[in-house]
């Protein structure tokens, strides 16, 4: 297996870098984005230095990094990367994380494996983000392959199962680790669950039995924590749009618009902790046992049970876990300050939210629900036998 069979989904190799750099530069809207990316650079120095690039890795460090660690500085109190003494750092790991934040989740991600002396991971992105070609060609130039979403359920058969099939050459074949989320798009009110059918796509390629062909993959859960969700107004507003119409569907412009709060929104503490690779914890788990139905659900259980107790929970979060649930229980955990803090936080946040017939009870609740979930599912998963 090559990677020409997969050239409709791939990520650019390095000798493809500069006639595809060549082609984002006859794209003014792209030529005019990067003032803004890099105002400390003249376009024209822009240029000349992206044209000195011969490697992804190059342009990573150069570039990618550069801007990611910027964001970092200006709108988190700094990005912790846990676990890595779990991880053999020669070999090639499927990551599968909750899913936070449309770009950031991936992309901090990698620019501390980066600085930890890690390899960077192919990261899986959804077409419907893709709204300009020439997104999709710079996501792709930055070890971003593409998961298509428009197709119908015949077709998606087929996508799955290609898609899956190069998921499996990238971690066997080049190899490289990937990044997937647990699910296909983001958990709007913090209750991470990881899709079965996510599972049941990696397993449609590989031959063996179930447990062979998940071995091969690696899994290591991931747990990604941030103090406070920049996007969490949009996701209750999303949830009201849905509650008074059925039909209601995101736009383009709803996505670009979650895509910039998300990066420049102000996030406090971040932290990332990956979990012991699934195959240690599978040892003594007899999967091709369990009827062909109940397998899947048996290992997104798995994983979700290990990216609750990875969960580093902040003041807000038992703050919220409390309100929710009219009790004070974890009281311990935050001061009158504290709560007062994000009392206030929330109401900013409400503010920001645009709707005729504004919900405010319910919009609280639901954001409430995005910082208290993680709270209730890590008790669970810390108690369970």
């Amino acid at each position: 297996m090559v990677d020409s069979l997969f050239d409709d989904i791939r990520c650019y190799n390095d000798d493809e870098l500069q006639d595809k750099f060549d082609e984002l530069f006859q794209n003014q809207q792209f030529l005019g984005l990067m003032p803004k990316v890099f105002p400390n650079v003249p376009l024209s120095e822009f240029i000349k230095q992206i044209k000195q690039i011969r490697s992804v890795y190059q342009f990573q460090k150069n570039f990618i990094v550069p801007f990611l660690v910027d964001i970092e500085n200006k709108t988190s109190k700094g990005v912790t990367l846990s676990g890595l003494d779990l991880l053999n750092y020669n070999s090639a790991y499927l990551f599968i994380s909750n899913h936070r934040d449309i770009v950031l989740d991936s992309a901090l991600l990698n620019i501390h494996l980066l600085l930890e002396g890690m390899n960077t991971s192919e990261i899986a992105i959804g077409n419907n983000l893709l709204v300009y070609p020439w997104i999709e060609d710079l996501v792709r130039i930055n070890k971003s392959f593409i998961v298509r979403r428009d197709a119908s359920i015949r077709e998606q058969i087929k996508i799955s199962t290609h898609l899956s099939e190069y998921i499996r050459y990238v971690l066997t074949k080049k190899p490289q680790s990937v990044w997937l989320a647990q699910r296909e798009g983001r958990a709007k009110d913090g209750n991470d669950k990881t899709q079965p059918a996510i599972i049941k796509m990696l397993q449609m390629s590989g031959s063996g039995s179930f447990s062979e062909k998940l071995r091969e993959l690696n899994i290591v859960p991931l747990t990604i924590n941030y103090e406070y969700d920049s996007c969490d107004f949009l996701k209750a507003k999303e949830l009201q749009q849905k509650r008074d119409d059925e039909n209601f569907k995101k736009s383009q412009q709803d996505d670009l618009f979650s895509m910039e709060t998300g990066m420049m929104g102000i996030k406090g503490r971040i932290s990332f902790c990956i979990s012991e690779p699934l195959n240690n914890i599978l040892q003594n788990a007899s999967l091709d046992s369990l009827m062909a139905k109940d397998q899947a659900a048996y290992v997104a259980s798995l994983i979700d049970e290990q990216i609750y107790k990875n969960y580093r929970l902040y003041e807000g979060n038992y703050v919220a876990a409390d309100l929710l649930s009219g009790e004070n229980r974890f009281s311990s955990k935050y001061t009158e300050a504290e709560k007062n803090v994000f009392l206030d936080y929330v109401q900013k946040q409400l503010d920001k939210i645009q709707l005729e017939n504004k919900d405010e009870e319910f919009l609280r609740e639901k954001i409430y629900c995005i910082y208290a979930n993680p709270v209730f599912n890590q008790e669970i998963a810390l108690n369970k036998k």
